[in-house]
């Protein structure tokens, strides 16, 4: 009986080496900075303004294209200058601030006070919407 043990363990293992299905590993959200929506993605002002409208931005925010006078947060009107501040272009500043918010804090606020959820609750299209709208020529 001794003998047969490692037998049957063998033909277990060999029977698991067959031909079978392929998997792939499935993907998992890197935490840490967000690279910009695909190219592939292109966004709407006028569909990222009904987004921005949706998620209460202008509760916080003063962007004037949306007609909003938040103070608490960051004023959206001043976004070029804030990018050029942070050293980047617009639309990547606007991205990374809605999906990272505390990887740039603008002087006068302190972190936390955006939540970081946006990156997680926006689809793909979604956000390259509301960074369109929020990037656009005022």
């Amino acid at each position: 009986m001794r003998r047969l043990a490692p037998i049957a363990v063998l033909l277990v293992v060999a029977a698991g080496c067959g031909p079978g299905t392929v998997t792939t590993p499935t993907p998992t959200k890197v935490v840490g900075k967000t690279p910009a929506p695909p190219a592939e993605v292109k966004g709407d002002a006028a569909a990222g303004k009904a987004v921005f409208d949706a998620n209460g931005c202008g509760s916080c925010h003063t962007f004037t294209p949306a007609g909003s006078k938040g103070t608490v947060g960051p004023d959206l009107d001043k976004l070029p200058e804030f990018a050029k501040t942070a050293g980047q272009p617009l639309e990547d500043f606007i991205h990374e601030s809605i999906v990272d918010p505390e990887a740039y804090i603008e002087k006068g606020y302190v972190k936390g006070i955006m939540p970081g959820t946006y990156g997680s609750s926006l689809s793909a299209q979604q956000l390259a919407d509301l960074v369109a709208f929020l990037a656009q020529p005022q």
